[in-house]
C-alpha cells in the first residue's frame, strides 16, 4: 500500500541528454523545472488516480502539496509526508503511525515533487512535443521513455501548460502496464513557507507512535 502511495509522487517532477533527446522538449521542460527550483514558495492541489492495465480508472484521491527548493510536505487521504531536504517523516492516518528515514536519491524520486520532475535528467528519452488538449488547457505532451528496461516506469507523460510552462498533468505506465496519472488542479507560486513547516511536530500528533527508521 505505502509503495503504491509513493508511486503517487514518483508525479509530480532529469541533464545527461542524448542526440536522440528532442531538443525543443528538453527546452520546455528544463523552464518547467527551473521555474519550480527558483520559486521561494509552491503550493498545488493535485488529483491522483491509479488506473488499471486497460486504462479503467479504480481509485482516486487528492492532495495538497508544498514545495520549497528540495523541501516538501504533502498531505493525502491516508498519509502525511514532511521532508527537510535530509530526513523524512511519513504519517500512516490509519494506523497513527510515523516512520522516520534518510531516503536515499532513489527513494527520494519516489515521493518528492521536485525529484519526480526532474526524472527527465537521467536516462530517459524525449520525443518531440505534440500538442494536445488536456483538462481544457493546450498542452505540450512530452513522452519520456527509459533507456534502461529496468526502470520502474515504462514510459512518462507529462502534458506542460503552453501559456504558463507548468505541469499539468503526468501519467505515467508501470512496467505491468498499470498506470498512475496525477492531474494539477491548482498552482500557487507566491507562497513564503518557513523552514518548520517541513518538519513533523511531535506535539502535534501527542498520541501518535513514531518509528525511527535512520
Amino acid at each position: 500500500m505505502k509503495k503504491s502511495i509513493f508511486t503517487i509522487l514518483t508525479l509530480l517532477f532529469a541533464v545527461g541528454v542524448f542526440a536522440q533527446n528532442s531538443a525543443e522538449s528538453r527546452k520546455i521542460v528544463d523552464k518547467t523545472y527551473n521555474d519550480y527550483i527558483s520559486s521561494e514558495g509552491i503550493k498545488l492541489s493535485f488529483i491522483f488516480t491509479t488506473l488499471d492495465s486497460d486504462g479503467d480508472e479504480y481509485d482516486s484521491q487528492k492532495g495538497v502539496a508544498s514545495i520549497k527548493g528540495n523541501k516538501f510536505h504533502l498531505e493525502m487521504n491516508d498519509m502525511i509526508v514532511w521532508f527537510d531536504g535530509k530526513t523524512q517523516w511519513v504519517l500512516m492516518k490509519s494506523i497513527d503511525e510515523v516512520n522516520i528515514s534518510n531516503p536515499s536519491d532513489s527513494e527520494l524520486a519516489s515521493i518528492s515533487p521536485l525529484a519526480l520532475l526532474g526524472l527527465y535528467k537521467d536516462g530517459y528519452l524525449l520525443k518531440a512535443p505534440i500538442s494536445k488538449t488536456v483538462n481544457n488547457i493546450n498542452a505540450h505532451l512530452i513522452e519520456m521513455t527509459p533507456m534502461d528496461a529496468n526502470k520502474e516506469f515504462k514510459s512518462i507523460n507529462i502534458y506542460v501548460d503552453k501559456l504558463s510552462g507548468r505541469l499539468t498533468q503526468a501519467l505515467f505506465t508501470l512496467k505491468n502496464n498499470m498506470k498512475t496519472k496525477i492531474d494539477i488542479t491548482d498552482y500557487n507560486d507566491n507562497y513564503k513557507f518557513s523552514d518548520s513547516d517541513f518538519v513533523f511536530d511531535k506535539s502535534e500528533y501527542k498520541d501518535t507512535e513514531v518509528i525511527d527508521l535512520r
